[in-house]
């Protein structure tokens, strides 16, 4: 059985969907954004953020806040970091919530989510649109972001399939981006499986890469949160095909799936879904324990 019921966090208000095994926060006051993931009673999953703020020279401060956001890529300062510190409409849809966002100005881009909690499981389905409410099209792709705290590991499988009958063709491909050392030690890749360790005292790296597996993982005391999202071989992807990504800093780590890049006409929208799965120790996906032991 879902509870869904009003409450706060971090001085955000929210409404808490809630079953057996899982917790969300959804903020009421800003967003769309889901601050609050807790598992069988432990502690949030999720980086809170209520200091940090992105600065470019003739736009306001954004505020990353921490949690789960949505965003539009390409990551572009004019467009990319408009605030969403608006209250946004929550309303019954289904088996779930509709959580919908004012119309971005001055791109007249609207976001809305609907979020559903499994009745028994630690299980998410969350549907991200995005519409274009203004009066031009606009290339994007939806660029779902969850903001965990530090001290665990982040796993980004590689893909290990053939491209073609012979293997003579590439079949991996790692992105990086300008401010990502090879060298770091918190970052370590081999034949199968990217890992980031959040345990960084300064600086930043990002990583990423296509994702056929279709899923993106964390593990954070004894426990492991799982990303799902569909990876379509004939779409295009932004950011070098990087469909999934890691992004860690000293505060937080962050795991990010796009979707695929199209554009939209005044009037249209386009859809991302994810599927969170949440695990104990010893619980894990057979798909995943078997990356684990070669990291």
């Amino acid at each position: 059985m879902v509870l869904i019921y009003e409450s706060e966090l971090a001085g955000h208000k929210c409404t808490t969907m809630e079953n057996d095994n899982l917790k969300l926060w959804i903020t009421c006051d800003i967003g769309p954004r889901i601050l609050g993931l807790s598992f069988r009673g432990g502690d949030n999953l999720l980086a809170i953020l209520p200091d940090m703020t992105i600065s470019f020279d003739g736009m306001d401060d954004y505020s990353p806040r921490g949690g789960h956001r949505l965003w539009s890529a390409p990551e572009v300062p004019e467009i990319t970091y408009i605030a969403d510190d608006r209250p946004v409409e929550i309303k019954p849809e289904g088996s779930g919530l509709e959580i919908i966002q004012e119309i971005e100005s001055p791109t007249g881009i609207q976001k809305s989510w609907n979020v559903s909690l499994h009745d028994k499981q630690a299980r998410v389905k969350l549907m991200h649109t995005i519409s274009n409410q203004g009066d031009e099209p606009v290339e994007l792709a939806p660029w779902a972001i969850t903001q965990f705290r530090p001290g665990g590991t982040a796993i980004l499988p590689l893909q290990t399939d053939l491209d073609d009958d012979h293997g003579l063709l590439p079949n991996r491909q790692i992105v990086l981006w300008p401010y990502t050392e090879l060298d770091s030690p918190w970052l370590d890749v081999n034949d199968r499986v990217i890992t980031v360790r959040a345990s960084m005292k300064e600086g930043a790296l990002k990583v990423g890469a296509p994702n056929p597996a279709g899923w993106i993982a964390y593990t954070l005391d004894k426990t492991l949160f799982v990303k799902r999202a569909a990876y379509d071989r004939e779409a295009e992807y932004l950011d070098r095909g990087a469909s999934s990504q890691i992004y860690c800093g000293s505060d937080f780590i962050e795991l990010e799936t796009l979707g695929p890049v199209g554009t939209l006409s005044p009037g249209e929208f386009t859809d991302h879904q994810e599927i969170w799965e949440i695990y104990s120790e010893g619980d894990w996906p057979g798909e995943i324990k078997q990356l684990y032991k070669t990291f």
